[in-house]
């Protein structure tokens, strides 16, 4: 598989979130606190909420796919300020963590490549993922949770 990093949602995306309490919808955000069960993946440090952290739910605008598979997403993020997931060559606990995700490529004109498609255990994703990867027609991965369909990262080649 070549060289990938999974991309969280930006800091300046993730400060204005906690700043303004609105999210990219102009919806208020909700306040959730986590219970420990792994419901709340934050999409800043890709890591699950432990239990009793304040997490914040919004609607997050992608910034791809664009164009006709475009969508906004709901995320949980941090209520409180949490370092940038920042790994190479490592799927990101909150999709390891997910029971079911949905691994989506897309090419450089932002079309979702679906026989590349693939729905498995969070556990398992290394796999659809390299395949993802090593096919050239491949810009970009989302994985999202397959059931909610909740963004979890974007994947990229390093």
């Amino acid at each position: 598989m070549p060289r990938f990093r999974c991309i969280p949602v930006d800091t300046a995306t993730a400060e204005r979130f906690r700043r303004t309490g609105q999210d990219d919808r102009g919806n208020t955000l909700r306040r959730r606190t986590a219970d420990g069960n792994g419901g709340f993946p934050c999409r800043h440090c890709l890591q699950l909420a432990k239990a009793g952290e304040a997490m914040l739910l919004g609607s997050y605008d992608l910034p791809a796919p664009r164009g006709i598979y475009w969508t906004p997403s709901p995320v949980f993020l941090h209520a409180d300020p949490c370092p940038r997931y920042d790994m190479a060559d490592e799927v990101a606990p909150i999709i390891r963590a997910n029971p079911l995700v949905s691994v989506r490529a897309y090419d450089a004109e932002d079309q979702c490549l679906y026989d590349l498609g693939q729905v498995c255990s969070g556990r398992e994703a290394e796999a659809p993922l390299a395949r993802a990867l090593d096919d050239p027609r491949t810009r970009f991965v989302n994985i999202h949770t397959a059931r909610p369909g909740c963004l979890l990262a974007r994947v990229e080649r390093a």
